[in-house]
This record gives C-alpha cells, sequence and structure tokens, in this order.
C-alpha cells in the first residue's frame, strides 16, 4: 500500500490574487475609455481620423499575469521568438493590424531624445516633469488635467456607476470648442493613450519622448504606431527579467489577446496545431 506524500504548509494550490501590475492596468484603461468617451464628438472624430478610434473601442485590456509570466518563460532572446513544443512563434504586424486597428505602415515613430522636455511639455501640454532632465510625467497629474482628478472607486459604486462619474468629470473639464485648449486636451490624453497603452513603460509615471511627434496633430495619423507597438514588445521581451516581464511588456502583451502566431520558414507542418 502506497503512503501518501505529506502535504507541508505553502504546498496547497493558493488562490490567485491579482498583482499590483494588474490592478493598475485594470485601472489605467477604465480611465482611459472613460475620458474618451469624455471627449466632443469632434475630438473623437480627430481620433478617429489619426487610426486610434479601433483600438480605444476594444474590449477592456487587462493584464493575465499568469498567462504573461508563462509566456516571458518561453521567450527565446537568442532567436527573438517564443520557443514552444512545435517550434519557434512570434506575433507580425499583421496580427497587431488585425487586433488593434492600429497603423502598421507609414512614417517610423523616432525622433531625437531631448536632455530636457520642460520647455515642450509647459507649451503643448501645459505641464511639468517630474525632474528636470526627465522625459515623465507623473500620471495621476497627466489624468487630473483632463478632469480624472480622483480614479479610485467609491464605496458601493458599481462598475457601471464609477465609468459615468469618471467620463462626466472629463466632459466637464475639457473644451467644448475647438482651438487651443483642445489642441492641448488632444496631446494630453494622445500622451496618455500612446505611454500607458501602446509604449508602455513599468511603474506610474508616463513617457513623453513621443511628444515632438504630436506638436503637429495633423501628422499624427501619419505614423505607424502599430509598428511601434510590436517593436516596442519585441524591446520589452529582449529586455526584462522574469519579475520585470510582467511589468515591462504586459500592457503591451494583452494588445493582442487573439494573436495568430507565425511560425518560421520550415517549421509549418502537420505537427503545428
Amino acid at each position: 500500500m502506497e503512503e501518501e506524500p505529506a502535504v507541508m504548509p505553502g504546498d496547497e494550490d493558493e488562490p490567485v490574487r491579482p498583482k499590483k501590475s494588474e490592478l493598475r492596468s485594470r485601472l489605467g484603461w477604465s480611465v482611459v475609455r472613460a475620458i474618451y468617451q469624455g471627449l466632443p464628438d469632434f475630438q473623437r472624430t480627430r481620433m478617429e481620423e489619426m487610426g486610434f478610434g479601433p483600438f480605444l473601442r476594444l474590449d477592456e485590456l487587462t493584464s493575465d499575469v499568469a498567462l504573461i509570466q508563462a509566456l516571458n518563460e518561453r521567450w527565446d532572446p537568442e532567436c527573438q521568438a517564443f520557443l514552444f513544443p512545435w517550434g519557434h512563434m512570434i506575433p507580425t504586424l499583421e496580427d497587431v493590424a488585425r487586433n488593434t486597428g492600429l497603423r502598421v505602415d507609414g512614417q517610423a515613430v523616432t525622433g531625437v531624445t531631448y536632455t530636457s522636455y520642460q520647455e515642450m511639455l509647459g507649451r503643448l501640454l501645459g505641464l511639468e516633469v517630474t525632474r528636470e532632465r526627465s522625459s515623465l510625467v507623473p500620471r495621476t497629474r497627466l489624468q487630473a488635467s483632463l478632469g480624472v482628478a480622483d480614479a479610485r472607486h467609491q464605496t458601493g459604486e458599481v462598475q457601471a456607476e464609477y465609468m459615468a462619474r469618471l467620463t462626466a468629470d472629463a466632459r466637464a473639464a475639457l473644451a467644448e470648442e475647438e482651438g487651443a485648449g483642445a489642441d492641448r486636451d488632444l496631446r494630453r490624453f494622445l500622451i496618455l493613450v500612446i505611454g500607458k497603452l501602446i509604449l508602455g513603460t513599468r511603474g506610474d509615471p508616463v513617457s513623453c519622448r513621443c511628444l515632438p511627434l504630436l506638436e503637429d496633430l495633423t501628422q499624427v495619423g501619419s505614423y505607424a504606431w502599430g509598428a511601434a507597438l510590436l517593436a516596442h514588445l519585441f524591446d520589452s521581451l529582449g529586455t526584462s527579467s522574469r519579475e520585470t516581464g510582467v511589468a515591462g511588456c504586459g500592457r503591451t502583451a494583452t494588445s493582442l489577446p487573439w494573436v495568430q502566431w507565425t511560425p518560421y520558414v520550415g517549421e509549418d507542418d502537420a505537427t503545428q496545431p
């Protein structure tokens, strides 16, 4: 008769609780959606013309920490691909275009890195960076400039009520007519979307390195933001450790929930699912 192994403390399966990075992701997406819904009609039209409309109408983007961790552990840094039992597989530009609606052809998202972004932030956004030689702006300050000063759930508040409150707060703060104020609002919102959802960074502050590309709003839609998202995903996977992989690439990875994986040439055979 076989003896059953003793169950030691800590061996039991414990319920998986949302991690801080996952909760921050949920909060960030809710805030972005609420502000987007609070934009005046002419501003949402501009977002559509820039190519961000389909992305902002996606279902809620939340980080599945366990899934991202598992994918990160299968990343092969030498081949820059995910290693599965049936071969190497990678997400492609077609996956990005199909799943996010972001443009994958057009001008490259590139430019000059400035030693100081303070003057540009003050002129284009009316905000300040965290430090003089920094490209980061506090997320809470950026959200507050768009009308969402308090993004916390109130006691007994269901999700629908929460979203309605944030949307109303944003609508009350945003410029209702075209002009310099509306342009500033749009740049602030674009920085929030790009800096946290498309080219997301670890931690809470929002990067403003792409702000020079937003100075001329008529040109924003000509950039290949989808290609930049994919490049950022590969860069995050290639440089992150197992610990930072969840926070560093998680938000970007959740933008590809139904990826049609593309095998390398020679690996497309009947052994693959």
